[in-house]
């Protein structure tokens, strides 16, 4: 094996030359000719036993035939490296230069696929997040949902995904979606499908003035939802796509909730139902070395949202939502993360329905997770300082190519978060309409297929402080 030393004297890839007398050739050309041309000769694929080759080619900077300075090889590689491995279709991605004469090149790519079969039993929450099911409602087993599920996210080769999960406890649901985002011939659009059924024994109705969820709940279900979605989406290049999409849901609540006695303002209408057609269009840049886990690169992107066939009464919105996320890595394995983003909703005066903001779903301040700030504007600012600390493999006693060992990652961090909503002053509480901070300390757990389990210890400007724990899949 031939190992290269850039200038600064830090290896930046291995590479196998075919032939002993183009031994020096490479090296010379990376180090002091970095403007002459090398020729990819041929890229050959091993390890894909189900994935298409051309899905991992899709992926690749380089292609059979072009010229490459040599300078600019081996950022081409990482790239090429990083846009495979975020495809979340493998669990090891490896691509060598291999010399074949003084000026041409192969590129050997080889891959470990991920399982990808997954027909697993179902524990969900009803709650917003595992802090406030534990602390709020005392880890009430009661309020669980459990099932089945079935997932298959590889299904033709071509990076398609099918769901299929039947749920039942707390609440119900029967859901199926099929997503295929490289549905034609050059690879570049594709399309989803998905339709879903829920019931519901109890659903948040109103904020508190204390910026807590008021609960409406019955012996029976007290909500009955029916959706249906279709998207389309574009990919441009390797790191921009558009989406394009429309949904038709009808919701049923308890007649009780939209009278004056609980909230009137639920759809913003006297009925306790609504029919809620929806378009949507999406723009997303995505470059990171790790889609799951970034820490180099960036992702932005905006989104715009109509729902119902109006502009003011009932479910009417239209809304705006934008993000911009940076990743910046330092020496000593530190690296930093930067985050923003904000949303607006129009008009101003909303449907209960319509009205979330700050609290659900990625959109929070990490040390109010307890709390829900509705609003028809908020914004939030995070930055993260980390390190990784160690990591370790632990073999898997059973012979299992997908899953040879567990592997676990450890990165300290320490953190701090601002943001704001705000509403109308009928629905003024007391987050709402002013600056909001938070701060605090953790340790992020990467583990297997870049599932990210975070422990936090955050303090905020109610001067409340708390362990939080939080779990994202990498799938």
């Amino acid at each position: 094996m031939l190992l290269f030393i850039c200038a600064t004297g830090k290896t930046i890839a291995q590479v196998q030359p075919a032939y002993p007398e183009f031994r020096d050739e490479l090296p010379l050309k990376l180090k002091e000719d970095s403007s002459s041309k090398l020729l990819i000769r041929e890229i050959t694929i091993k390890g894909n036993k189900k994935t298409r080759s051309y899905i991992i080619l899709r992926e690749i900077l380089l292609k059979k035939g072009d010229s490459v300075i040599a300078g600019k090889l081996m950022e081409l590689v990482t790239l090429s490296k990083n846009l495979v491995y975020n495809s979340n279709l493998f669990l090891e991605v490896d691509i060598q230069p291999i010399l074949e004469s003084a000026y041409e090149l192969r590129l050997e790519v080889t891959v470990k696929e991920r399982w990808y079969i997954l027909p697993i039993p179902q524990f969900k929450l009803t709650d917003r997040n595992f802090n406030e099911w534990f602390k709020v409602y005392n880890a009430d087993f009661n309020r669980v949902i459990y099932g089945a599920k079935f997932t298959h996210y590889n299904f033709s080769g071509r990076g398609d995904q099918l769901r299929v999960s039947l749920l039942s406890g707390y609440a119900r649901s029967l859901s199926f979606s099929y997503a295929a985002p490289a549905s034609n011939n050059a690879l570049t659009e594709g399309y989803s499908i998905a339709t879903s059924y829920t019931q519901n024994r109890e659903i948040p109705i109103q904020t508190s003035q204390n910026n807590k969820l008021i609960e409406f709940k019955r012996d029976d279900f007290v909500r009955d939802n029916f959706a249906i979605s279709l998207s389309y989406r574009i990919r441009r290049g390797y790191f921009v796509r558009h989406f394009f999409a429309a949904q038709y849901s009808y919701t049923k609540v308890n007649d009780s909730i939209v009278t004056s006695k609980y909230n009137p303002s639920y759809f913003n209408t006297s009925k306790s139902y609504a029919h809620i057609p929806e378009i949507s269009y999406a723009f997303l840049y995505s470059n990171t070395n790790n889609v799951n886990y970034p820490q180099k690169g960036k992702i932005y992107g905006f989104a715009l949202n109509k729902r119902g066939l109006g502009f003011t009464g009932g479910t009417n919105m239209l809304s705006i939502d934008g993000s911009y996320r940076l990743f910046i890595p330092h020496q000593h394995q530190f690296f930093s993360s930067i985050e923003a983003a904000a949303k607006l909703k129009l008009p101003f005066r909303q449907a209960y329905i319509n009205q979330r903001a700050l609290g659900y779903n990625e959109f929070y301040l990490r040390g109010l997770e307890y709390y829900v700030i509705d609003g028809y504007a908020a914004a939030l600012v995070r930055y993260t300082l980390a390190k990784k600390l160690f990591s370790f493999r632990i073999p898997v006693p059973f012979h299992i190519r997908q899953i040879p060992y567990l592997p676990f990652s450890f990165y300290g961090k320490a953190f701090g978060d601002a943001g704001f909503a705000n509403n109308t002053k009928e629905y003024n509480t007391l987050l709402n309409n002013r600056a909001l901070y938070t701060y605090g300390v953790g340790i992020d757990i990467l583990a297997l297929y870049d599932t990210a389990i975070r422990l936090e210890y955050s303090f905020n400007q109610l001067g409340e402080k708390g362990l939080f724990l939080h779990v994202k899949g990498g799938f």
